[in-house]
C-alpha cells in the first residue's frame, strides 16, 4: 500500500485485518478529489516542519487514518481487527486505532511518539515490530 502513496517526505500504507481477511486498506495522502502533495508541492517542506511535529500542517492523512475512514465509509466495523503498518503510529493515529477498536498494532518502522508509545500501554494493546526481508521491504530492488 505503500507505493500508492503521493507524499513527498515518507511512504506510509496500512492494512486492517480481521480472521485472515483484508478489511480496509489506505495510505498517506491528500483528501479524495483534491491534489496531492506530489502535483502542488509540500507545505510542511516549505515551512521546514521537522517530521513528528504540527501534523495539522499537510494537505495529506496519515495511512492508518485513510484505512479507518475507508472502512467506516463501506460500512465495514473494525473492531478486533489488527493493523499492519509501514511505520509505529504516531499519537493521533494511535488515537483513533483505540476508539476503533482495533486491538493490535503490527508495523516495520519505527516512529519516535513518546505520547503514542504510552497510549498504546495504557489502552492494552498488543504492539509488534516485524522484519521484512529486503527484496520484500521497501527500497527493495
Amino acid at each position: 500500500m505503500s507505493s500508492r502513496s503521493t507524499c513527498l517526505r515518507n511512504q506510509v500504507g496500512a492494512v486492517i485485518v480481521k480472521d485472515s481477511q483484508i478489511l480496509s486498506t489506505g495510505y498517506n495522502g491528500a483528501p479524495k478529489n483534491l491534489p496531492h502533495c506530489e502535483d502542488v508541492g509540500c507545505l510542511r517542506e516549505e515551512l521546514g516542519v521537522k517530521p513528528g511535529e504540527r501534523h495539522e500542517l499537510c494537505r495529506g492523512l496519515h495511512a492508518e487514518q485513510n484505512a479507518i475512514i475507508q472502512a467506516a465509509f463501506h460500512g465495514v466495523s473494525v473492531n478486533g481487527a489488527k493493523i499492519f503498518c509501514t511505520t509505529r503510529p504516531c499519537s493521533i493515529c494511535t488515537k483513533m486505532l483505540i476508539n476503533s477498536g482495533i486491538h493490535e498494532i503490527i508495523y516495520i518502522e519505527e516512529y519516535e511518539d513518546e505520547l503514542a508509545a504510552q497510549l498504546v500501554k495504557e489502552a492494552g494493546l498488543k504492539l509488534r515490530q516485524v522484519e521484512i526481508p529486503r527484496k520484500y521491504g521497501r527500497n527493495s530492488k
